[in-house]
């Protein structure tokens, strides 16, 4: 694989959690430097982990999880979308929520890297190395999260409450086509 394709691969494994962390910067808990590090590093650090675990995996790995990874993503996606529309409608709730903290921070990452799982394993089974791709995937989606997070608390401040009841339908809707991409091939 040449640079390019790699980098093409990366912007692509990247494009959900960049639009997680754009619904995630409309959020109150979101202002701030930590929150919005914690969720870029834990996305690229996800990103970069998991091309890594699914190389590894091989093909004995791959059949056990194919059939549920999408469903995976999806509960997890909805899981957290479903959170936000809730905090949206209940407003003395709203500075509460923080998705950049504990299980929440966890399930986000890997509903956001479940593709990269399934990208290593075809780099593994075509026989290319996992290394310099995973580190770009993951860094390219660092940077991408921390531009969507920005983006998300520019919109956030402008649109208040509004930017989290899109931010779940965005969450759930990235759910929907997960699963969707994966009934459909």
């Amino acid at each position: 694989m040449t640079t390019i394709e790699i980098l093409l691969l990366a912007l692509s494994m990247a494009i959900d959690a960049f639009a997680v962390c754009l619904a995630a910067g409309g959020l109150p808990g979101m202002q701030g430097p930590r929150p919005a590090f914690r969720l870029a590093f834990h996305f690229g650090l996800f990103q970069f982990l998991m091309p890594i675990v699914g190389w590894l995996a091989g093909t004995t790995v791959e059949p056990f999880i194919r059939d549920v990874d999408h469903w995976a993503a999806f509960a997890l996606l909805a899981f957290v979308g479903g959170r936000m529309l809730y905090a949206a409608w209940r407003h003395e709730e709203r500075a509460v929520f923080d998705p950049s903290r504990g299980w929440t921070l966890v399930l986000l990452s890997i509903a956001v890297s479940i593709d990269a799982l399934a990208v290593g394993l075809s780099l593994g089974l075509v026989g290319i190395s996992v290394g310099y791709p995973a580190v770009l995937i993951g860094v390219t989606t660092g940077v991408l999260s921390l531009a969507g997070l920005r983006l998300g608390i520019t919109a956030g401040r402008r649109l208040g409450q509004w930017i989290e009841v899109a931010g779940g339908l965005v969450l759930i809707g990235i759910g929907v086509r997960i699963v969707a991409q994966h009934v459909m091939l």
